[in-house]
């Protein structure tokens, strides 16, 4: 395969997708809104599948609209790959590469083989097709343990869609929207700590904390459900997406003295973002207001800067709450409830050992009434977040964490049996 043969002629710096989207007025130029509502459908489907990552599968596929990179940060077995295959596998016709990284990995791996056959003709020609150099998306796993001799293609991959062949010749534009990454931990080194800040999005995932979700994924590994419905959508409508609807959304002066204010907020606690970090944090809110089918962007949108604002996972809780503050109060107040929640269990650390007797009588004196106070006013807060528009993301997981403290509290307390309290739940 030729250079010409991977990619047509786009400028590095356009907005991925862009040379399939010419010509606005074409007859077959996608539907903008029904191509929203498949991927609503799509992440609709995706939440009910994987259980406690509802922001998760929305954030990717905000990221994916806005043409950025994001990565995917938490412990093994946590459905980090298995989510990435099947968002990615919604996209019917695009091109699909995924890779595990090591730090012994080459570039010729990644990004195409030396054709055998040619070398023996005495021609030094790369093998692109199955690589990243023809992607339209990617999943890279373990993106930080890339090796040093693929570093700077990984890095313009990533930043130009671009790969400079071995042999020397032209630059290859690649065909990449985005790429979904993940790791099970921060990067360790200066050469990863470039590819960390490459990624826009940032998302963190744990186990799952509600009890009930986990009694329902173990009932899973014995069912056999019925197949769930699987919505798609088509690579031309995603790129037009990319390249012509969601740069289209408009951006009212409010929202841009919002983002002034949340990083005045964030400066005064040493929380600095670089100027071209918060300039492509833009067009994620407006991925995230065409996502919703809106023509201009809404404070609520603001709530996916929560995983675009902070570097280390110990900033995250900052960025979270100022960024709840502007947008989304039921939210703030569902963080401070998590707060006491987390109190209530480091109470309960602390007590191992004790006797029966004095776990019931605290569970009687403190516990039991600060867990009821918090699960009743965590559903209220999200009856009032749905009525109002409000996202019920960060309310849905604290209700989580509130029913595993519950949890823990009734059988490591009052030695009630486990499996009565699932029942219960």
């Amino acid at each position: 395969m030729s250079d010409m043969d991977v990619e047509g002629t786009r400028d590095a710096h356009d907005t991925p997708g862009a040379e399939d989207t010419q010509g606005a007025d074409a007859p077959d130029t996608p539907d903008a809104e029904d191509t929203a509502k498949r991927l609503r459908a799509i992440t609709d489907e995706l939440s009910d599948r994987f259980y406690e990552r509802a922001d998760v599968v929305r954030t990717l596929v905000v990221t994916l609209l806005a043409g950025q990179h994001s990565l995917v940060l938490g412990p093994p077995g946590t459905a980090k790959s298995e989510l990435a295959r099947e968002l990615t596998g919604r996209v019917e016709g695009a091109a699909y590469w995924e890779i595990l990284l090591s730090k012994f990995t080459a570039p010729t791996r990644m990004f195409g083989p030396i054709d055998v056959a040619a070398l023996a003709r005495g021609e030094y020609r790369q093998v692109y097709d199955g690589r990243a150099t023809t992607a339209h998306i990617a999943f890279i796993d373990e993106i930080f343990k890339c090796s040093t001799a693929a570093l700077n293609e990984t890095l313009g991959y990533l930043n130009e869609r671009i790969y400079h062949p071995e042999n020397g010749g032209p630059p290859i534009r690649c065909p990449l929207i985005g790429a979904i990454t993940a790791s099970n931990e921060l990067p360790g080194g200066e050469d990863s700590a470039a590819i960390y800040d490459r990624l826009l999005v940032r998302i963190e995932v744990g186990y799952l904390e509600d009890p009930s979700n986990f009694a329902a994924l173990v009932r899973s590994a014995v069912s056999r459900p019925a197949a769930p419905p699987r919505t798609t959508v088509e690579l031309t409508a995603l790129r037009h997406a990319v390249a012509e609807a969601v740069p289209a959304v408009d951006v009212p002066d409010a929202i841009v003295d919002a983002v002034c204010t949340l990083r005045a907020a964030l400066r005064r606690k040493e929380l600095i973002a670089s100027d071209r970090r918060w300039r492509q944090a833009v067009g994620l809110l407006q991925a995230s207001a065409y996502l919703d089918g809106r023509p201009a962007v809404a404070e609520t949108d603001l709530s996916v800067l929560t995983h675009v604002l902070w570097d280390s996972p110990a900033e995250r809780p900052t960025v979270e709450r100022e960024v709840l503050h502007l947008v989304n109060p039921d939210a703030k107040e569902a963080l401070d409830l998590a707060d006491a929640l987390d109190e209530l269990e480091a109470q309960l650390d602390a007590m191992a050992g004790q006797s029966r007797e004095a776990l019931s009588e605290w569970v009687i004196r403190q516990a039991h009434n600060k867990l009821a106070m918090a699960g009743r006013r965590l559903e209220r807060l999200r009856q009032d977040a749905a009525r109002a528009g409000r996202s019920t993301a960060a309310i849905d997981r604290v209700t989580g964490r509130q029913r595993a403290v519950r949890a823990r509290v009734l059988t490591e307390a009052l030695g009630v049996d486990a499996s009565m309290v699932q029942a219960q739940l």
